[in-house]
């Protein structure tokens, strides 16, 4: 907490306020023993399901071991309580799946346009697990669906990894795959290879600070539930243009992004070994947008102030230099 800036008398509380339970989510009763399970499960008023595997291109059957299996054991956890405590279960907004265009609404979940990535079909699969939970034991849950979670902190060994530096991660491996340098701002424009990637110009996706998600979310809470499944899109009041995340891209590899209609028939070496990794491209070429009403009629505007542009989101990927990190801690 203190690479957020978190105030230091809140940090000195958190022994006092905080007690972690060791589990391991894909197991059975968590990995817990059967009493230990239930002395738990006792204990819980509020239970929030926030973990999850958000590696996109990671194997289907690894993803649903926990991000499906992992959330059936935490609704075990919450039916088995005596104090019946309340479900949040983090999903995400592209639980949408393979549907590029048009507007997404927040009581929608329909695999009929299939999906974009496993880890998109495991988060669909958590969702409906949730919805038969919550009929069968005839209890409220609140889904929260975000866009895709960014931050501008730089990146940190003991800080969560979001979306994006798996996306980075990708990039940079097929860049070393075909022998190019890093650094990307050094090089040339003429001297940089062009790899034609398919997708819009006018395309979009939703990216949502991961500080302000979690602010709308824990407001959202504080509600009284409807007695059933209540799903909120937390997203961001702008999205982020396709031709900025070709911009990032660009940042992060000397290469030049091309953007075409659809994929090459002869592609270069470098455009080969990208398209091992297509978790994320099929995004360039989505201009959706995700209906929020619920979260408005409850909340009212919920305007972050935060402009997530390119310099934003360059922050959050690029790795502080040595002068900085041997200075004090929460310096972003």
């Amino acid at each position: 907490m203190e690479l957020t800036n978190t105030p230091g008398e809140v940090i000195a509380e958190l022994p006092n306020r905080l007690r972690v339970v060791e589990t391991d989510l894909a197991q059975p009763r968590l990995g817990l023993s059967t009493a230990l399970f239930r002395q738990l499960a006792d204990e819980l008023d509020v239970i929030w399901h926030s973990a999850g595997n958000i590696n996109l291109d990671d194997d289907l059957e690894a993803l649903r071991r926990v991000n499906v299996d992992g959330t059936r054991n935490v609704l075990e956890l919450a039916a088995v309580g005596v104090r019946k405590p309340m479900v949040f279960h983090v999903s995400t907004a592209f639980v949408a799946g393979a549907r590029p265009e048009g507007v997404i609404y927040e009581d929608e979940l329909d695999g009929a346009h299939g999906f974009e990535n496993g880890y998109e079909r495991s988060k669909y699969e958590a969702e409906v697990l949730v919805h038969e939970w919550s009929r069968a034991h005839g209890r409220p849950v609140g889904i929260m669906r975000p866009g895709i979670l960014v931050t501008d902190l730089s990146p940190d060994a003991e800080l969560p990894q979001h979306p994006l530096q798996f996306i980075s991660r990708i990039v940079q491996a097929s860049a070393r795959g075909d022998g190019l340098a890093l650094a990307g701002r050094g090089v040339a424009e003429e001297d940089r290879p062009v790899v034609r990637m398919t997708g819009r110009h006018d395309g979009h996706l939703n990216l949502m600070p991961v500080e302000h998600a979690a602010a709308v979310m824990v407001r959202l809470a504080s509600g009284a539930p409807s007695g059933r499944v209540d799903t909120y899109q937390v997203v961001h009041d702008h999205e982020v243009a396709t031709t900025v995340l070709v911009a990032l891209l660009e940042r992060l590899v000397p290469v030049r992004v091309r953007l075409v209609e659809k994929k090459p028939d002869d592609p270069t070496s470098l455009e080969a070994t990208a398209d091992l990794y297509p978790g994320f491209t099929p995004y360039l070429s989505h201009r959706r947008r995700f209906d929020d009403t619920r979260v408005r009629t409850r909340l009212g505007p919920v305007s972050s102030g935060i402009r997530v542009d390119l310099d934003y989101l360059t922050t959050g990927l690029s790795t502080k230099q040595s002068t900085q990190s041997t200075s004090a801690a929460g310096v972003r």
